[in-house]
């Protein structure tokens, strides 16, 4: 029962903190300025080419 008790109050402060600071980097992360670039090039690729396939070089671009 000791053992529980421990851990119990390590998951409700340190690691309650470890997430929340691992959850802020990943936001920090996401909306970082040069990021809006890669995100909406990523976002367009499925309305690159609406008229035909895209060949194998534009492929690789």
């Amino acid at each position: 029962m000791e053992q529980y008790t421990l851990l119990r109050q390590f998951a409700d402060s340190w690691m309650l903190l470890a997430l929340f600071a691992f959850f802020i980097g990943v936001v920090v992360w996401a909306f970082r300025p040069g990021s809006s670039r890669v995100y909406s090039d990523t976002a367009n690729i499925p309305f690159r080419h609406e008229d035909k396939p895209a060949t194998s070089e534009e492929a690789r671009t």
